[in-house]
């Protein structure tokens, strides 16, 4: 039985359709710090206000490396997660070696997710180097955020021997730095995100930048990884931009399910971004050129029916 959020877990107690009235989907997203969230219950609004014969609810999870898993095993039937995640897993590489992933599909890439390492406006952290003998957050066990930081840092010359790693997700991350019990932590996430914009209206913080040496080397280490700026203004005290990597993120599925049911949350996804981007902003880029751009194994057969509709330039390895 799956568990629901508090919240969601009350409504759906509250207004729980008669058996058989329509079909569940379930929608894995992240914590509730984090974009995924947000973006995740945004989709299943859209699902329920739009599709008729259909209830969907977002639900709490580790986020990407987790939902790979769920998605796999028939537990959830839409994900969000990272494309390195998403790569990882249906390729059967890195984390997910000897366990390949491979009935994943993509509906869509939706936004891309920024790295963003944070710590106090007092701090000595200005690059990755100065991470040395420090405590600093690396993201939830399992979640995509651990698996960016790893790459970084390892494309880099630094492992986690060189400071003291805590495992903590977004809200605990900026509760630890607000509280002075980490040095600096790391979020790869669509930003802004609600867990720093909390952080930065109580505390000075800073956002460390990545230098051009530090980012050329992520991307020789990880070719989903692509050149991010965080704009000026994003976060109260931010006065200039900030250079980072950014990932993007991807929307999956089954290849086992309903081609129809695909097709129509796809085509939902792109003719409503607009309802989304009142949820959160980093659906302004949810478009059909940045999906096909950027997502890095075939999409779900139903998928890509609606993307062969629209003319969309699909490679031929998205057709898979």
């Amino acid at each position: 039985m799956r568990v629901l959020p508090y919240a969601l877990a009350a409504t759906a107690i509250m207004t729980a359709p008669l058996a058989g009235a329509d079909q569940q989907l379930s929608i894995a997203t992240g914590g509730t710090g984090g974009t995924y969230y947000p973006y995740g219950g945004g989709l299943a609004e859209l699902i329920n206000k739009h599709l008729d014969g259909y209830e969907a609810v977002a639900e709490v999870t580790g986020a990407s490396v987790e939902n790979m898993g769920l998605v796999w095993r028939g537990d959830s039937d839409v994900a969000l997660a990272l494309a390195d995640t998403v790569y990882q897993a249906y390729n059967g590489t890195e984390d997910f070696e000897n366990r390949q992933l491979d009935n994943v599909r993509a509906l869509a890439s939706i936004y891309p997710n920024a790295v963003q390492l944070v710590t106090m406006d007092d701090s000595d952290i200005d690059s990755l180097d100065d991470l040395e003998g420090k405590t600093v957050s690396v993201g939830a066990p399992g979640s995509g955020t651990e698996l960016n930081v790893r790459a970084l840092l390892d494309a880099n010359g630094i492992d986690y021997d060189d400071f003291e790693p805590r495992r903590l997700n977004f809200n605990e991350t900026a509760d630890a730095i607000r509280d002075d019990d980490i040095d600096a932590g790391f979020w790869s996430v669509g930003p802004p995100t609600s867990s720093i914009l909390n952080l930065a209206t109580t505390r000075d913080v800073r956002l460390v930048g990545l230098s051009d040496e530090e980012v050329s080397n992520a991307l020789e280490e990880e070719p989903v990884f692509a050149p991010y700026e965080l704009r000026a203004g994003m976060y109260e005290g931010m006065d200039e931009a900030v250079q980072t990597i950014g990932v993007p993120n991807v929307l999956v599925a089954s290849s086992e399910m309903d081609d129809e049911v695909a097709y129509k949350i796809t085509r939902l996804l792109f003719e409503h971004t607009d309802e989304l981007i009142d949820i959160h902003p980093a659906a302004n880029d949810t478009t059909v050129e940045f999906s096909v751009d950027s997502t890095p194994i075939p999409f779900q057969a139903g998928a890509l029916r609606y993307y062969e509709e629209v003319d969309a330039d699909v490679a031929e390895k998205q057709r898979r």
